[in-house]
């Protein structure tokens, strides 16, 4: 059984779904720290032929708090939210249904962060046809004071993984050979060089799957999810 782990980000990139698409099982953190300098809640989109930083505003919180302990600010306006996407990409091919999707998913009520990521990523899987069950890290029976390689090991032995994914920015933090002493067989997912038409300007790489949406058709898009990528 072929398991990936990830903390959840706010509408992410291709290789994300790439990652829950590829196992029979993923796993996303709610009990890991909140990373301020990160992008579990923000993301980048296209705007006039550049990259441009959406995101979601946070209540102040303590910085060691975990994901699912933080909240969504009072100030944040979902309208305002949607009206960056619409201004971005109101004269992309695939706006209206997917506009759709984002008003589902920037329009859902939960105030807490997790919830409201979870959500997001659940119904970006529903619309591209990903099935791969999802759970949630803390609903899982591990000793959850672990950290890093000796967590990612429990919550392996755990759901009864043989292989466990990830993503090919862990390359350096994992070793292959420790995996396999434990009995589980490593491998990294990388998503290969990818490039469509946006609006005739120049491409802007690493966006949001937003912007894989709205240049693409849903049958190209899962196209891309299935084959698009290489494990190593």
């Amino acid at each position: 059984m072929k398991l990936a782990i990830m903390q959840p980000y706010f509408l992410p990139y291709l290789g994300y779904f790439q990652l829950i698409g590829c196992v029979d099982e993923f796993i996303v953190y709610d009990n890991i720290k909140y990373v301020k300098s990160g992008w579990i809640n923000r993301n980048r989109l296209c705007r006039g032929g550049e990259a441009a930083v959406f995101s979601l505003p946070l209540k102040a919180a303590s910085d060691s708090l975990d994901v699912r302990e933080r909240e969504l600010a009072p100030s944040f306006e979902r309208e305002k939210l949607l009206n960056q996407f619409r201004g971005a990409y109101h004269r992309a091919p695939q706006f209206p249904q997917v506009f759709a999707l984002l008003e589902r998913i920037v329009g859902f009520g939960d105030n807490n962060l997790f919830g409201y990521l979870e959500h997001s990523i659940r119904g970006v899987c529903g619309f591209l046809g990903i099935g791969t069950p999802i759970r949630v890290s803390s609903g899982i029976g591990i000793d959850h004071s672990l950290k890093g390689e000796d967590k990612v090991m429990d919550l392996c032995r755990a759901a009864g993984a043989s292989t466990y994914v990830n993503a090919i920015g862990g390359v350096d933090l994992y070793s292959k050979d420790e995996f396999r002493r434990r009995g589980v067989e490593l491998k990294f997912i990388r998503m290969k060089p990818l490039e469509y038409p946006q609006f005739g300007t120049p491409f802007v790489p690493a966006l949001s799957i937003v912007d894989v949406l709205m240049f693409n058709s849903p049958e190209t898009v899962r196209r891309l999810v299935s084959d698009h990528y290489e494990l190593i």
